[in-house]
């Protein structure tokens, strides 16, 4: 009995949440403008007719932020000369904060930025590199340096989301495979290749690996649902747990060196520590009803996760450090709830809440304070996930298109609930994404 609840409990967030299909949109292409009457810097990227590509790129990764910034296009082509500098003066008396400078470097083939604070202290940093094959994920990195030294922190620019898809399966031979891609829905690439059903990826703390889930087996009693770890310098799998029944769930602890994950191999649904040196387990939840999901702040010092205690599944708080240590219960809203995650810093989570007949987000204070609702009236909206700087939240909308159609697409939206756009096209229906750090 407690293993059939658990899966009534669990169905509607790890597999429900990847029904859909197809969507004709595609990797968002962000126009900064901001909101009337908002305080925002105002940049341009101005750029000879070799870096004109990277200029774009740069416009498209500055409008992420269109909550801090203003970024209008001169129409400037500066000379291709490495030591050219800008006229300063005709910046600043058209009201610029900062210019970014793209010209051709030392060489033929390399790119330099000059960061310019118009209003302030002239140049404040320059990088040179050589222009790669992978033309974005140089532009991407350029573009970070410019940011860090306006913002003083990172960006998403350089950051990664890997979710699953089921674009390779059918309705009657289902597949879903692990894919990762730039923030932007660019340079997608397949990382797993099981022709299985893989759920749950979730990133390491330094980004080198990501765990997740394949279910395996045919028929109820046959199933069973293994974590594997993947290595993105290798491309290569391994299993890390293939207990009976569930070993799913997986986050990484600060370090790396252990991981968090939900086991059901004693009968009931629990939570546990792991040493991934050694394989050593240790138990962190002891219940009647099924705990699920964990999620961990920075410090490994405050454990997230989902249990099925007041009889429907609701999101707990407690110290990871000992069994069943300061449980509390901090979600109350919708009738049910889904999907904890911290933000980087773990001073807020954001969740999924099934309210007003489909799925909705929302953010609360890890205090359980100020919950504020990301969404409403945008389909049914799934698995949330912040980005490594806070500013941002990825996650699953689904419509419904008609009687027997609909889709589910990959979104990004501020961490405010301001829906920047689909960073998915056409993958089938697109589940769980996860942000690297």
């Amino acid at each position: 009995m407690k293993t059939k609840f658990f899966f009534l409990l669990t169905i509607p967030f790890l597999l429900l949440c990847e029904l859909g299909v197809a969507q004709d949109g595609g990797p968002v292409t962000v126009v900064a403008v901001g909101e009337a009457g908002a305080i925002k810097t105002r940049i341009t990227v101005v750029s000879d007719a070799k870096n004109d590509d990277i200029k774009k790129i740069f416009a498209t990764d500055f409008g992420f932020y269109i909550k801090k910034f203003e970024m209008l296009d001169t129409g400037a082509i500066v000379s291709t000369a490495f030591s050219k500098d800008i006229d300063q003066a005709h910046y600043n008396s058209k009201g610029y904060s900062y210019v970014l400078q793209l010209s051709r470097g030392k060489t033929e083939n390399s790119t330099l930025l000059k960061v310019w604070d118009i209003k302030g202290k002239g140049l404040v940093g320059e990088s040179e590199g050589v222009r790669e094959s992978n033309l974005r994920e140089f532009a991407h990195n350029l573009a970070d340096f410019a940011y860090q030294k306006i913002v003083n922190k990172k960006s998403i620019f350089k950051t990664k989301i890997a979710f699953v898809s089921d674009i390779l399966g059918t309705h009657a031979s289902p597949i879903k495979e692990m894919y990762i891609m730039d923030f932007d829905g660019f340079n997608l690439k397949q990382l797993t290749h099981h022709n299985g059903i893989v759920i749950s990826p979730a990133f390491s703390n330094n980004s080198k690996k990501i765990v997740y889930s394949l279910i395996r087996g045919q028929g109820a009693k046959a199933r069973n649902i293994d974590l594997l770890m993947f290595d993105l310098a290798t491309m290569k799998s391994e299993i890390i747990s293939s207990l009976p029944g569930i070993n799913s769930g997986a986050v990484f602890l600060p370090g790396d060196n252990d991981i968090l994950l939900t086991l059901s191999q004693s009968g009931n649904a629990e939570i546990y520590k792991m040493n991934l040196k050694n394989r050593s387990l240790t138990q962190l939840t002891s219940h009647p009803a099924p705990d699920v999901d964990p999620s961990i702040n920075n410090d490994g010092t405050l454990m997230a996760f989902l249990s099925g205690r007041p009889g429907k599944a609701e999101i707990y708080l407690m110290d990871p450090s000992g069994m069943e240590k300061d449980v509390r219960r901090i979600s109350y809203v919708g009738e049910f709830n889904a999907t904890p995650r911290f933000s980087n810093d773990g001073k807020e989570i954001v969740f999924s809440s099934w309210i007003d007949n489909s799925f909705d987000i929302f953010r609360i204070n890890s205090d359980a304070t100020g919950l504020v609702r990301l969404t409403k009236d945008f389909g049914s909206n799934e698995s949330p996930v912040f980005s490594p700087d806070g500013e941002f939240v990825a996650f699953t909308s689904q419509r419904v298109i008609s009687r027997r159609e609909a889709v589910q697409n990959i979104y990004i939206m501020t961490r405010d609930g301001e829906i920047i756009g689909p960073v998915t096209r056409k993958m089938g229906n697109c589940s769980t994404p996860r942000w690297s750090n």
